[in-house]
């Protein structure tokens, strides 16, 4: 019994490792692998880069989190391509996919909050497997080098952002926008778990 229950705790963590988080200073993963968009097209991380770099946001639909968060989201894309910095947001739900995750949710989502970026799909979750991306929404900021210079939350209050005392994102958009050092580079991704395919 006790050589089953060594064997119980050892997958879990085994796997936990294998998802490890992209370390800040990382290259920009899998970069040239094309996802489709809502728009029909498809693209990758480097097409969407810009000069002073790349917003990855790992979202999908049917998160609260990722729901309460949805009034930042267009805020952030503009201010990401004032700052030359592209912005992409990517479902990586493949195992979710025909349970509101699928590319037609994802268009009906995008209209309904009236988004203004390239939102595309992850097929079998292979760009937030490559990232170690754990929840939705997670965030990776990438600096013109193509370096990894922010990752985790876009704020300190999902629910109500008039109560947002630390817009850790924002201010790294900024930051890297001006070519100048992010004062909090990590914070904890919080969300819902990404719904990754069954092996």
């Amino acid at each position: 019994m006790r050589l089953v229950k060594i064997i119980l705790v050892t997958i879990p963590l085994f796997s936990f490792l294998l998802s490890k988080d992209l370390p800040l200073g990382s290259s920009i993963p899998l970069g040239f692998i094309k996802m489709e968009g809502i728009n029909g097209e498809k693209v990758s991380l480097s097409d969407v880069m810009m000069e002073n770099g790349l917003l990855v946001n790992f979202t999908c639909n049917t998160c609260p989190w990722v729901v309460r968060w949805q009034d930042r989201y267009n805020d952030l894309a503009k201010v990401s391509q004032k700052n030359k910095i592209g912005f992409i947001a990517i479902n990586p739900n493949a195992g979710k996919r025909e349970r509101g995750e699928n590319m037609e949710d994802m268009k009906e989502f995008a209209d309904k909050y009236g988004h203004n970026f390239l939102y595309t799909l992850d097929k079998g979750a292979k760009l937030a497997t490559a990232f170690g991306a754990r929840t939705t929404p997670h965030i990776y900021l990438f600096d013109g080098d193509g370096k990894l210079v922010y990752r985790g939350a876009i704020d300190d209050n999902a629910p109500k952002r008039k109560k947002v005392k630390n817009h850790y994102l924002m201010d790294a958009i900024k930051a890297v926008g001006k070519d100048r050092k992010i004062k909090l580079a990590e914070t904890k991704a919080l969300g819902c778990s990404i719904k990754f395919p069954k092996q």
